[in-house]
């Protein structure tokens, strides 16, 4: 029973798991969910998550979705993973535990509403919102603070003071990622005075290549697209190039 790992490489959450699996030497099929083709929306997907979001694993006849609830799993199951990313001791997995529920109604609120807002919804001919994003900015620069002088405290490089990454970093890692399909100067603007933060994106990145740049080269590709849209530089007519935007990449 080959695991299947429904995904868009879009999907930050999506990009967690695959780099936790790819990591680890879990096999697995990926079996990609194509968002901008709306096929999270099919009675076919929806058989695999109800929710008809990204990402889902499907085992045999065990079916899972939620990034975080993934990711535990996996850590659980598969004995050839490290300890490290979800270790065996109650306490240290109830701290993880804590930063992985922060992060869905901080960070990823913060992060998800400001991208949204700003570049991916004009790419996909979506209305947005000046206010959402500004609101999206403000959660967001508080959550980075947060991280810079709570969740990074400690002697080590990672989360919770650890020397090694856990499936928190991983998590919280790639939803900033996100971030680099934002403007240069908004990029700069809110990530620029979180030092810490940067070393610690830096380092999470280092302790997962080279598959952390493989399954990110999606994002920077999108990253350049996005860039030439901005600049004009782009001949396609705005509504194809909308249409197709994401599905070319």
């Amino acid at each position: 029973m080959k695991l299947k790992v429904y995904v868009d490489r879009m999907s930050q959450p999506s990009r967690a798991i695959l780099i936790f699996c790819k990591v680890n030497g879990i096999d697995f099929e990926e079996i990609k969910v194509d968002l901008s083709k709306r096929q999270h929306l099919t009675p076919e997907f929806a058989d695999v998550n109800p929710m008809r979001q990204v990402p889902a694993i499907v085992e045999g006849r065990f079916k899972l979705f939620e990034s975080h609830a993934i990711l535990i799993y996996l850590a659980c199951a598969y004995p050839g993973v490290a300890d490290h990313w979800y270790p065996n001791d109650l306490f240290r997995r109830a701290k993880i535990n804590s930063v992985l529920d922060w992060h869905h109604s901080n960070l990823r609120r913060g992060a998800v509403s400001l991208v949204q807002n700003t570049v991916l919804g004009p790419a996909l001919g979506l209305r947005t919102s000046p206010q959402a994003a500004a609101e999206g900015e403000k959660i967001l620069s508080a959550s980075l603070a947060k991280i810079e002088s709570f969740w990074l405290k400690g002697n080590g490089r990672f989360l919770l003071g650890s020397f090694q990454p856990s499936i928190a970093d991983l998590s919280l890692v790639c939803e900033i990622m996100q971030l680099e399909v934002l403007d240069e100067k908004d990029f700069s603007r809110i990530l620029g005075p979180y030092k810490k933060v940067q070393q610690w994106i830096e380092d999470t990145r280092n302790a997962t290549r080279p598959h952390f740049d493989e399954i990110h080269s999606i994002l920077f590709k999108a990253k350049v697209r996005f860039q030439k849209e901005r600049s004009g530089g782009t001949n396609e007519p705005e509504s194809s190039m909308k249409k197709g935007f994401l599905s070319k990449m």
